[in-house]
């Protein structure tokens, strides 16, 4: 089993791509700091994808931030500022769908092929109840869209692929203790796990779909 982890120095990516290799997978990991891999510059996907050769039966997407520039996630619309936006969607949203335009052709065609994005509950339109983190939440339900659409696609060409995005629970990072108050946090190596175990568990049937780290649906 080979496996393409995109964000492979961050903490879930790297966790990710130990947790894989522990499992006997051949892992491949891809990073900006290591690879020049800048996944806001389609350019940028595009040379360092290409250098990437022969099949992986799984792709994981383990970018993301919460925070950027030094910009906290908005508290009211007198927050909103377009660069910020803009920044959370190439980064969120875009960046993740364009690593799905690149990487598509080393996913094979004859077999069971895995395609995952990290994305999060606070995506979700139908569990928001609170408001509030605007440009994050709008770039994660905007990300859920367009791997449900990229995974009816891919469905016509690779017809045992699973497309899905994942949410990873409430993972024990830096901003996890700035932005997660009280709630119960799990280390990077557990939260790993659990994705690769629930992404495994899927079948075509359910490609498109938003799963949670327990294999729970999630509702858009």
């Amino acid at each position: 089993m080979r496996v393409l982890v995109i964000g492979a120095s961050g903490g879930i990516g790297a966790a990710v791509m130990a947790d894989y290799a522990q499992n006997g997978a051949e892992v491949l990991g891809l990073s900006r700091s290591r690879d020049g891999l800048d996944i806001t510059d389609e350019a940028s996907i595009s040379e360092v994808l290409g250098r990437v050769s022969g099949e992986f039966d799984t792709v994981f997407v383990a970018t993301g931030a919460l925070e950027l520039g030094g910009v906290a996630p908005e508290k009211s619309l007198r927050a909103l500022t377009s660069a910020a936006m803009m920044q959370q969607f190439q980064l969120n949203a875009m960046g993740p769908a364009l690593v799905l335009k690149h990487s598509a052709r080393l996913l094979p065609r004859n077999r069971p092929a895995r395609f995952a994005a990290l994305s999060a509950r606070v995506g979700s339109i139908g569990d928001n109840a609170l408001g509030g983190w605007y440009s994050y939440r709008a770039a994660k339900a905007a990300l859920n869209q367009l791997m449900h659409t990229g995974a009816i696609e891919l469905t016509r060409s690779h017809p045992q692929s699973v497309v899905v995005t994942l949410h990873p629970g409430h993972v024990a990072t830096p901003l996890s203790v700035k932005y997660g108050g009280t709630l119960p946090a799990v280390t990077a190596e557990a939260a790993a796990q659990n994705l690769r175990t629930v992404l495994e568990a899927l079948s075509p049937a359910e490609t498109g779909g938003f799963f949670d780290w327990a294999g729970k649906p999630i509702v858009w």
